[in-house]
Order: structure tokens, then C-alpha cells, then sequence
């Protein structure tokens, strides 16, 4: 296991030195770093370095405990002190190579970072100059502009002066509806009342009429 984290930090500091320097390693570099950025390589990337912590760990844990056996018994025998050495290296060369990945995580970050700046940068510069080529001709089109806005002013300021007739109207016209329906209801309330005295008339009749009926056969007999 120390020869494969040998070659893990070896192959970092390779990673770090391409990254340092402008050469056509670079592009390739980069290019496989956005890769493996992409999809489950950042899941990946996640668990390895996972893995890796916890055996660091558990190496620190190991050196720990043989420390405190030296300290019960006051004396290091020699396969304590190889295994102390062991632990000891494996979680130097874990923890060194965790650094050195992410040095090359902010490295690849601060590149396309400078990279998007850069092209940004250029892009407002042509931008900039080809506001300079079209400037000279500029003035009439501005005053085109100023008498188009002035235009649409004109256009706004009276379609706001018919808004407000045409709101007027409206609130004249809800006021002469609530007139109306307000007068509608007195005359259904005297039109109710009229047939009420309608009908007591009639009925007063009916009883004057059953009366007379009544006296004349009385006469008669």
C-alpha cells in the first residue's frame, strides 16, 4: 500500500507541475479534470477521498493505541516501533496525497475561472471597438430616437387624458344606474302597495255587492 501512495503523490505533483506551467500538457490535463467533473466522477471522487480519510484515521487511531501501550509499560519493543514507523508513513503519505488533490481541485478551478475572465475581457473589447466604428454616424440615429420618445410622450399623455374621460364616464354612469335601480325599487314598492288597495277595493265591492244581493231578496219577499 505505501508503493501505491508512492505513485498516487508522484503522479499529483506531476498533475500540479502541469498545471503550474503553460505547456500543451495543460489543455489535455484540463480537459480530462472537466471530465472527470462531469456525471458521477465528482461521486466518485468524493468516495475515494472518504475512503482514504477513514484509514487515515484509523492509522492515526493505531498509533495512538500503540503510544499508549509505550506509555503502560515504559519501554517500546522493536515491532512496536515498526509498526508505529508503518502507521506513522501511511498516514503522512494519505494525508499528503488529500492535500495534493485538492491543490489540484482549486489549481483546475482557478484556471477556468481566469480562462471565463479572459474571454469575457475580449469579448466587452470587441464590443467596445465596435461601438467605436459605428459612433460617427451615431448622432442621427440618437436624434431619431429623442423624436420617436417624444412622439410616444405625446401618444402617452393623451391616451392617459382619454383613460381619465373614460373613467368619468363610467363612475357618472354606475352613479345613474345605483339612481335608477334605487327609483326601480320605490316603484315596485308602490306598485305592490297599489295592487294591495286594488285588492281590498275589490273586495269591499264584493261584500257591498253580497249586501245589496241579500237586501233586494229580502224586499222581494
Amino acid at each position: 500500500m505505501i508503493q501505491l501512495l508512492f505513485l498516487v503523490i508522484f503522479s499529483e505533483m506531476a498533475v500540479i507541475m502541469v498545471l503550474t506551467f503553460k505547456t500543451p500538457l495543460r489543455k489535455l490535463v484540463i480537459m480530462g479534470l472537466d471530465r472527470v467533473k462531469r456525471g458521477r466522477g465528482p461521486v466518485m471522487v468524493k468516495t475515494v477521498a472518504g475512503t482514504v480519510s477513514v484509514v487515515m484515521m484509523s492509522s492515526v487511531y493505531s498509533m495512538m493505541k500503540i503510544q499508549k501501550r509505550w506509555i503502560d509499560d515504559e519501554a517500546a519493543n522493536p515491532t512496536d516501533q515498526v509498526l508505529m514507523a508503518k502507521h506513522l508513513l501511511e498516514a503522512t503519505l494519505m494525508g499528503g496525497s488529500l492535500f495534493l488533490a485538492l491543490m489540484i481541485d482549486r489549481l483546475h478551478h482557478y484556471i477556468r475561472e481566469l480562462r471565463i475572465r479572459r474571454k469575457t475581457v475580449e469579448a466587452v473589447k470587441k464590443q467596445g471597438r465596435g461601438f467605436d466604428e459605428v459612433k460617427p454616424g451615431g448622432s442621427d440615429e440618437v436624434k431619431a430616437l429623442e423624436e420617436e420618445v417624444t412622439t410616444l410622450r405625446g401618444k402617452f399623455k393623451q391616451l392617459e387624458s382619454d383613460l381619465e374621460t373614460k373613467t368619468k364616464e363610467m363612475k357618472a354612469a354606475e352613479a345613474n344606474t345605483v339612481a335608477l335601480k334605487k327609483q326601480s325599487e320605490g316603484f315596485l314598492l308602490e306598485y305592490d302597495r297599489l295592487l294591495e288597495e286594488n285588492q281590498n277595493l275589490r273586495n269591499q265591492l264584493q261584500s257591498l255587492d253580497q249586501w245589496l244581493s241579500r237586501s233586494d231578496s229580502k224586499k222581494n219577499t
